[in-house]
């Protein structure tokens, strides 16, 4: 028979090995409950960083910088611009780029219509999915207003964007951008308009700028912002031609 002493060590070390399993189980239980909120956080902060559009935004929401790119989705010069505008977008985190529907009257009616479908894709499934939409359509179409080949279409159009398609939603905010453009003096497509949100200072570019072109009028902005009150807070360059603006 095990002695009296035996017995009490025997009893401690189980009352230890069980207090520390109780003691694993509740740090497991509070980590699941940090990571669960920090999750819930992210999700709720990336849910801040892009609202839902339009304007669609690429890049970080709270950059210094915009550049505003007015596009037709049958522009020859737009197709080859955009890629190129978006990767430098990538490599300069202070800027980021908000999209504006400019249909062209020479590329109608299938500018309009390209830029419906890519309105609906982004009402439907959000930011990422609006750029999606733009590169698979200036990868397709044979622009010029000649549109998507017959019997090509956009894969994944579900009930949701059938039902924006069917709807005058798009129209609305396309027609409304075209307007503001036109009433802005812009009528060239590419056009660039670069705004400095902690001056207020802007500029426009006409036709596709190369990223010294850009970094130049970027820190012309900032100059600008620093320069007496007297200083006008925008400032244009003005296309020499109305249509595409190749360069």
């Amino acid at each position: 028979m095990p002695s009296p002493t035996l017995l009490l060590d025997r009893r401690w070390s189980c009352g230890v090995w069980l207090l520390g399993w109780v003691i694993a189980g509740l740090l497991v239980l509070w980590l699941w409950s940090w990571a669960n909120h920090e999750t819930t956080h992210t999700s709720d902060a990336t849910a801040a960083q892009h609202p839902a559009g339009p304007p669609w935004r690429y890049g970080r929401t709270n950059a210094r910088f915009t550049i505003v790119e007015y596009a037709d989705l049958e522009c020859p010069y737009c197709k080859t611009y955009d890629p190129i505008l978006r990767h430098w977008i990538d490599q300069h985190p202070e800027v980021n780029l908000q999209w504006h529907h400019l249909p062209l009257a020479m590329h109608e009616p299938a500018a309009t219509r390209q830029a419906r479908l890519a309105e609906c894709i982004g009402e439907s499934h959000g930011h990422d999915a609006f750029w999606q939409a733009i590169s698979w359509i200036y990868q397709h179409t044979r622009s010029d207003g000649q549109g998507l080949p017959p019997d090509t279409e956009y894969p994944g159009q579900d009930p949701t964007v059938q039902a924006c398609l069917a709807s005058k939603r798009p129209d609305t905010i396309i027609q409304a951008q075209a307007n503001e453009a036109r009433h802005g003096g812009v009528s060239a497509t590419p056009t660039l308009h670069l705004i400095d949100h902690h001056s207020g200072q802007s500029l426009i570019l006409a036709g596709p700028a190369e990223g010294d072109a850009l970094l130049s009028a970027l820190d012309l902005l900032v100059a600008n912002g620093t320069a007496p009150s007297t200083a006008q807070p925008h400032h244009q360059i003005p296309a020499d031609v109305v249509g595409d603006m190749p360069r």
